[in-house]
């Protein structure tokens, strides 16, 4: 399914990271262009939009992060995300919102484990944008892309089981249920259960790594 839609997923004017070390395609992620969506790096001008959303305590609920309280912690937050991408690390793509040309929401990797060829991914969104089907259109642009630029053969996700709608989006990105891990994480100081995703190379319609 990723493999067949790639083209569609993945910025014309992009580069899709082919055959290049993790390193280098954390340091330059690549533009991936949707219907609705424009994944991008994050620019300093995002700070508005970003905080917009961030400083929502309903979108910050079952993240491990607070809700911001000022654009200065938001404009913190994207150096940090920026300095990631300096050191080639694993990162946040900004999700762009075509029609409005606003950043409604971040997509990317929380880990890369180059030893198992394995990492974890994540996101958030404007409560203003839920339920309309774009957590699902970027995560699927960012598994495709994944499987498509980096040795990998698995990519995890998990949510907290008071969210569920998290867990929809996993599954519509053809991620499947693995169980249930008790008290996993701390979070905002209470020990949560997390319902844990994954995607293999092989779910995803690519050949094995060599």
């Amino acid at each position: 399914m990723f493999r067949s839609s790639l083209s569609r997923l993945l910025s014309p004017a992009g580069d899709s990271g082919a055959s290049l070390p993790p390193f280098v395609y954390f340091s330059r992620l690549p533009v991936l262009e949707t219907e609705h969506l424009i994944l991008r790096p994050l620019r300093g001008k995002d700070a508005r939009d970003i905080f917009a959303y961030s400083s929502d305590p309903e979108v910050a609920r079952y993240v491990l992060w607070e809700p911001h309280h000022s654009l200065s912690e938001t404009r913190s937050y994207i150096r940090y995300v920026r300095a990631l991408y300096r050191r080639g690390l694993p990162g946040s793509w900004a999700v762009e919102h075509r029609p409005s040309g606003r950043v409604i929401g971040t997509v990317g990797f929380m880990w890369y484990a180059e030893s198992s060829r394995s990492a974890e991914v994540g996101y958030s969104f404007s409560r203003e944008f839920w339920n309309r089907g774009y957590a699902t259109e970027a995560l699927r642009a960012v598994l495709a892309s994944a499987f498509e630029s980096l040795p990998l053969n698995r990519v995890e996700a998990q949510h907290d089981l008071r969210n569920p709608a998290s867990g929809r989006v996993m599954e519509k990105c053809s991620m499947t249920f693995e169980g249930i891990l008790r008290q996993r994480i701390c979070n905002k100081g209470e020990f949560i259960d997390v319902a844990l995703y994954a995607i293999l190379r092989r779910d995803a319609g690519f050949p094995p790594l060599s």
